[in-house]
């Protein structure tokens, strides 16, 4: 093996390694976030959408469009969900035209939740000390790489 195919195996060339140790690295600077709340990182998910849903208010929101936005299977996105309904955050009913479809909605703690979250938030941003603009160009290209891997 050449030392050039040497070089392309080192965990620090890997850009999944680095996109996966920056994750990490996040969710573990939005934990006291998180436990402020009483929830995980990918409930947190969840509800940004379903706060998102609500602000733009979609005709019955279901489960199966939760998991297409937030790119989960059933099989993760399922306990999740009995998670947040035993915590009294979100109501699950299945469609009575329909029991397969399962309809999502926000419990009035579920919304009232939300108003938590800004204050959090911006005590994150500012922890970070993140240049607002290489943020946004990174989510961008991130964007990018995302609908090149879906493709």
């Amino acid at each position: 093996m050449s030392s050039a195919q040497e070089a392309g195996l080192a965990l620090d060339q890997q850009i999944c390694f680095k996109l996966y140790a920056a994750s990490r690295a996040i969710i573990r600077g939005y934990r006291p976030m998180l436990d402020a709340l009483g929830l995980t990182y990918p409930q947190y998910l969840a509800m940004l959408v379903l706060w998102e849903w609500q602000a733009s208010d979609p005709a019955q929101p279901t489960v199966k469009a939760l998991g297409q936005r937030l790119m989960l299977d059933s099989g993760t996105l399922t306990p999740l969900l009995k998670r947040l309904e035993q915590l009294g955050l979100v109501r699950r009913q299945r469609a009575s035209r329909d029991e397969r479809e399962v309809h999502l909605g926000l419990t009035e703690a579920g919304r009232a939740l939300r108003a938590q979250v800004p204050p959090l938030q911006q005590r994150l941003q500012c922890a970070a000390d993140a240049d607002a603009g290489e943020l946004i160009e990174l989510r961008e290209r991130l964007d990018r790489l995302l609908r090149l891997l879906e493709g």
